[in-house]
């Protein structure tokens, strides 16, 4: 049931309880392992657009890669609320899958609702915005519509602090000891984060959402990296300090999805709630210096108000080829780079991992520099060049 009364019936699945959070919708084809897992989606039900999920089932959590972190998902459990789905495979067929994802949802306690119009929802959402929404999966008889209706009158997404539930409460170090390292600021990171800083060939040092600039300095990081998460980037005062201490002492640092928007914020620009947020696999962003275009993965519900940037001393860096959003910020004399999108993709496209390389570069120089693109395109699997006509 939305806020506004609509009501969507379906057969449930997972486990069997009631709950209230912002319905959001993903148009991702594949990766639902990755999806239902990403930090960013606490607080909300999510609505998939794909019509089949769960015909390859779920992997274990064991199977680990080269780095010693989980192959196939992107926290330690599912973060997403409820699940919303057209057609749900009760039959699993992959060689990794170890359960099926009724199983799965099950197991972490969360409700699903397949057989429900996904199209439908999804349109209501895209005409209206994001909602309010409550998901009622009843086994002990007929929903009480009643309930429901205050349940949802009663629940709220805008404003509430999230970091509590996904950032990590300790220091926590992956990778070689003797390697140097970059500081993780955790505002709800994804695997697939620490998994790069990795790659580049550091260890990374996973710090609390409110970690102090000094905290951070003790560890002698060569870079700091902010993280992705879920809500409104403006509650997370604490990670806003320190990232405006990062860039006035000019800090390395690489801002990805809620990180690129606290950067801005740091830096003295504002943001904005869209209208329904970007989720998905194939979101075209342009790099506005050489105008080629890349499809990006992608999931917030905030933007920056390109206006705001205005005597920042940030400049675009990204724009969405869509709606023309704010889509990456680099700053014009510090070295602080940030991207709305997941150049970590998992799932989605790599087409833009050169975004790590880059902040490899810019620390071992210490500046702003565009060297690493084109050498980072070369190295790309599977990457292709797309130019967009502005």
């Amino acid at each position: 049931m939305l806020e506004d009364g609509t009501i969507f019936e379906g057969t449930g699945f997972g486990y069997p309880t009631e709950i209230a959070g912002e319905v959001v919708f993903n148009t991702g084809m594949v990766g639902y392992t990755e999806t239902l897992t990403d930090p960013s989606y606490r607080g909300q039900i999510l609505c998939m657009t794909y019509p089949l999920i769960g015909n390859y089932g779920v992997p274990s959590f064991d199977i680990k890669d080269e780095y010693g972190l989980p192959k196939y998902f992107e926290s330690d459990k599912i973060q997403v609320k409820a699940l919303l789905i057209h057609d749900l495979s009760d039959v699993a067929s992959h060689w990794t899958c170890t359960k099926t994802l009724d199983q799965w949802l099950y197991e972490e306690k969360i409700p699903g609702v397949y057989g429900i119009d996904t199209r439908e929802l999804t349109k209501k959402l895209r005409v209206h915005g994001v909602m309010m929404g409550v998901v009622s999966v009843s086994d002990k008889g007929p929903v009480d519509n009643a309930r429901l209706k205050k349940l949802v009158a009663g629940a709220k997404y805008e404003g509430l602090n999230f970091m509590p539930e996904v950032s990590t409460s300790e220091v926590r170090e992956y990778g070689d000891k003797d390697k140097d390292c970059v500081v993780l600021l955790d505002t709800g990171t994804k695997y697939s984060i620490i998994r790069n800083i990795m790659r580049t060939g550091y260890r990374a040092v996973r710090m609390p959402w409110d970690a102090s600039y000094d905290q951070i300095m003790s560890y002698k990081p060569k870079g700091v990296v902010v993280s992705n998460g879920p809500g409104d980037p403006k509650v997370c005062t604490s990670t806003i300090k320190t990232a405006s201490k990062l860039i006035k002492t000019s800090t390395p640092t690489l801002g990805i999805c809620l990180g690129n928007q606290i950067l801005a914020l740091a830096g003295g620009a504002d943001t904005y709630k869209l209208k329904f947020g970007h989720r998905g696999q194939n979101k075209p962003c342009v790099d506005l210096r050489d105008n080629q275009a890349y499809v990006t993965s992608q999931n917030h519900g905030y933007g920056i108000d390109p206006k705001s940037l205005e005597g920042t001393g940030f400049k675009v860096w990204f724009s969405n080829a869509d709606d023309d959003t704010v889509e990456g910020i680099e700053h014009s004399t510090k070295p602080v780079i940030a991207v709305q999108f997941h150049p970590e993709a998992s799932p989605g496209p790599y087409d833009c991992m050169f975004v790590f390389d880059r902040f490899k570069q810019i620390i071992d120089s210490g500046r702003i520099t565009d060297g690493v693109k084109e050498a980072a395109k070369k190295k790309s699997k599977g990457g292709r060049k797309r130019v967009a006509k502005r």
